[in-house]
């Protein structure tokens, strides 16, 4: 499979823009590299066997982050954790969590949600089948791709209903921009933190979305963060490095 141009600077803009910003003051330490394996629409794919260095964080953070990652992607979590990407022509995720999960949890013939602490950074490519999953989320938030939601709407193959427009009732938002936008969903209400793996529980979802390409295709980069109470401190270096990490995904070869 083809790395994505996203998934190559998840990887350079970690490990490099991230890092060598941080690596300019004394006061920082480099995190370790987990390797993850994936699975998906072609069949598995092992651990990548060459890692480059991890980034650097505050040393405040020395000893509690890792950077997990992929064949194709790679992002900030606690050290200690497991990893695993599943990956298809619709998009790609990547899941740190504190249990080990592989593909009989993701494919087996009752998949189930993550009900605990867990990360998971997603990809979903609008000019494959995706695109629903971009249109349901630009509907309701992001104005500037109405015309790519119009557009998938005309095709009839889902109903209207699917793209309801407005943000959910409790989640809060932070736009940072027309195309970036940080959200927080609370404890046991629906939102763009349960827009995921991630099944409500007593703990709120943190996370950010990033909306790329242009009015004829849109793709989506959406980070879920839930950590518990001891960890909530770690949740706004995890975003920002995603957000610092990112830029227009490509879509795998198929």
């Amino acid at each position: 499979m083809r790395r994505g141009r996203l998934a190559g600077l998840v990887l350079t803009f970690g490990t490099m823009a991230f890092g060598s910003a941080l690596a300019a003051h004394d006061d920082t330490a480099q995190v370790p590299v987990v390797a993850c394996a994936s699975d998906g629409q072609t069949g598995p794919i092992d651990p990548p066997d060459s890692l480059r260095p991890g980034p650097n964080v505050p040393r405040a953070l020395d000893g509690r982050l890792a950077y997990y990652e992929s064949d194709s992607m790679g992002v900030f979590g606690p050290v200690g954790w497991h990893c695993f990407r599943t990956y298809g022509s619709s998009g790609e995720s990547l899941f740190v969590t504190p249990d080990a999960h592989g593909s009989e949890f993701f494919f087996g013939a009752s998949p189930k949600l993550l009900t605990g602490p867990a990360i998971q950074l997603g990809i979903s490519y609008g000019g494959t089948s995706g695109r629903f999953s971009v249109a349901a989320v630009a509907a309701r938030v992001f104005p500037v791709a109405k015309r790519f939601v119009n557009r998938v709407i005309a095709e009839g193959l889902e109903l209207k209903k699917d793209f309801p427009s407005g943000p959910y009732p409790s989640d809060k938002l932070t736009r940072l921009s027309p195309t970036k936008i940080e959200f927080s969903t609370p404890a046991h209400r629906d939102g763009f933190g349960t827009h995921s793996w991630l099944e409500k529980n007593d703990a709120p979802i943190d996370g950010v979305l990033i909306l790329s390409g242009d009015e004829d295709e849109r793709d989506l980069v959406q980070l879920n963060v839930r950590l518990g109470a001891d960890m909530r401190d770690l949740i706004s270096t995890i975003v920002h490095e995603a957000e610092d990490s990112t830029e227009r995904p490509s879509p795998p070869s198929q």
